[in-house]
């Protein structure tokens, strides 16, 4: 059961080096491109977001952050998919994360 390119067994890690930082109650992420941080690449992480992230390690699957969001927070089995596979891909392609083969 997924919804999007990754599957349940799909494994990813971060993908280059970033610095997270908690302002005001809001988790900041910049990526780190090169020496310096990417200042045109912020992205402020809502609580979901950021605790997936917390978690995107290389050894876990997708299927176990799925597991682990469920016991989190309260929400629909089907509409946690979504929405993890919906975060992950939007992840993936700004570069944050990409799949251990």
């Amino acid at each position: 059961m997924t919804t999007g390119a990754h599957g349940l067994d799909t494994v990813l890690r971060p993908k280059g080096e970033s610095v997270r930082r908690e302002i005001a109650g809001e988790t900041i992420l910049v990526p780190i491109r090169g020496r310096t941080a990417d200042m045109q690449s912020i992205f402020a992480l809502n609580p979901t977001a950021a605790f997936i992230m917390e978690r995107v390690d290389g050894r876990r699957t997708v299927g176990e952050l799925l597991e682990e969001t469920l016991g989190a927070f309260e929400v629909d089995r089907a509409l946690a998919l979504e929405h993890l596979e919906s975060f992950l891909a939007l992840a993936q392609a700004n570069g944050l994360v990409e799949e251990v083969h």
